[in-house]
């Protein structure tokens, strides 16, 4: 599996070696003494899955301590942007984001810690899984909303749908932080 740390420091992309032939592909998609071999040291404790049509924007979500939740995703369908912004008080890159196109051909994932808002944007129709640290706890959960001018997300997608939740979330000048 290749590991590669991206610009803003704790995100890092991950891409397995796949076995391809006439049948199809097969690869390894989690090992934890690989990912602990490489610094990440990670226990996940819950997964989710969503599917998503084409256009589709979801999040920025982000739960507070002690609830935060790391994040490993990738595609089991389609192709997606995946965006973490990092809202991690005192970070030189605080505000910031990353965005890294997430597919099932190339069958990479991205590592997101906690202290980062996520969320991704449907390039086509998607299927998106996606390991957590933590479990979900309805209380905790906060965000950022999608098209925060301060931000500034391109999202790769014409007509952006976006629930009635994301749409009433608060820009990043306007949240308490907990990170």
């Amino acid at each position: 599996m290749e590991i590669r740390p991206l610009k803003i420091e704790g995100l890092v992309e991950l891409t397995p070696r796949l076995f391809r032939d006439e049948r199809g592909f097969f690869f390894e998609s989690y090992n934890k003494k690989t990912l602990k071999d490489a610094g990440l040291d990670l226990d996940f404790v819950q997964d989710n899955q969503s599917y998503s049509t084409p256009g589709v924007v979801r999040g920025l979500h982000f739960q507070k301590p002690p609830f935060a939740q790391g994040k490993l995703v990738r595609v089991l369908k389609g192709k997606i942007l995946d965006v973490a912004v990092d809202i991690r008080k005192g970070s030189p890159t605080f505000g910031q984001y990353e965005a890294i196109v997430l597919d099932d051909i190339k069958c990479n994932m991205l590592w997101i810690p906690a202290g980062f808002a996520h969320g991704f944007s449907a390039l086509e129709e998607s299927m998106v899984m996606y390991k957590c640290t933590n479990i979900y706890d309805k209380a905790s959960e906060s965000g950022i909303i999608w098209n925060d001018p301060q931000i500034a997300i391109d999202w790769l997608v014409a007509h952006p749908n976006v629930s009635d939740k994301d749409k009433e979330l608060k820009g990043i000048n306007e949240l308490d932080f907990y990170f």
